[in-house]
């Protein structure tokens, strides 16, 4: 996958029952499958399916049950799409079946913290990786985050986790760095995130940001989950000018005209920028 022109969308299919915007609407393999197209044909560049909700307070399931869910779903998608298909999973045995169905990227929340057999299961099938940093786990991280300076402790949370990665075989041209927006972070941190994205670039891994119809918009607005569409369009129309390489979001075809606008208005800042120093 190329990587600094038009940022990339990450088009968002859950198939859980609990999810905090979309959950139960994809549950069915065949309603699954159904939305998969229709983010394709809105201009999705990758597809990223989850079967275990992450949304603050969740409670985690088995690795039998995301099995049930996830399985059939990637194999049927995996058949009708021709976009790279990730999934969000933390297991090292479902993200295994799930390469085998059809997946080339793997989406860990938990940065291979979650299961010791994740980094190998990777490095095995040299599929892509997702490293996104959380404080705490998805059942508790909302609770009471605290840090000092929260770009920079995460800017050292990726340097860790990369060397880490590195020691088990996984080459950096396979892995993508998620901030984590909304994973055990306060408004102010959220914010701080998006504003400083450039930071995270300096390892030179592309930057993913997941910020479609989260709560800190929410909060902001004064909007529930199902009316928080235009703010999410300003938070990725920031993401893309601060350097995001991949949005994840609900709303492709929106998203689409928003970052295809902000990644023109971007990139002919920096060749101003350029041409103002030749």
């Amino acid at each position: 996958m190329a990587w600094g022109g038009t940022p990339l969308l990450m088009g968002i299919l859950n198939v859980t029952p609990d999810s905090f915007y979309d959950g139960g609407r994809y549950a069915d393999p065949s309603a699954a499958v159904d939305h998969a197209l229709k983010l394709v044909e809105e201009g999705a560049d990758i597809l990223d399916i989850g079967a275990e909700s992450t949304r603050p307070g969740a409670e985690p399931i088995d690795e039998a049950e995301e099995m049930r869910r996830l399985i059939p779903t990637v194999m049927d998608v995996a058949k009708v799409v021709k976009i790279p298909i990730s999934v969000d999973t933390s297991k090292a045995q479902v993200a295994r079946a799930a390469i085998d169905a059809g997946a080339s990227i793997v989406n860990d929340v938990t940065a291979l913290r979650g299961d010791a057999l994740m980094a190998d299961t990777i490095a095995q099938s040299g599929v892509g990786l997702v490293l996104m940093h959380m404080q705490g786990t998805p059942r508790t991280m909302q609770l009471s985050p605290s840090y000092s300076n929260v770009v920079a402790e995460v800017a050292e949370f990726f340097d860790e986790r990369l060397r880490f990665a590195s020691d088990h075989g996984i080459a950096r041209t396979h892995i993508i760095l998620d901030p984590g927006i909304g994973f055990g972070k306060l408004l102010e941190n959220n914010l701080d995130l998006i504003a400083q994205l450039h930071t995270f670039t300096k390892f030179g891994c592309p930057v993913l940001v997941g910020i479609s119809r989260k709560g800190f918009i929410g909060t902001l607005l004064g909007r529930s989950v199902d009316d928080r569409l235009w703010g999410t369009a300003g938070a990725v129309s920031s993401a893309v000018g601060r350097g995001a390489h991949i949005v994840r979001v609900h709303d492709v075809a929106s998203m689409r005209d928003v970052v295809t606008v902000a990644s023109a208005i971007h990139n002919r800042t920096i060749s101003f920028g350029r041409e103002q120093h030749a």
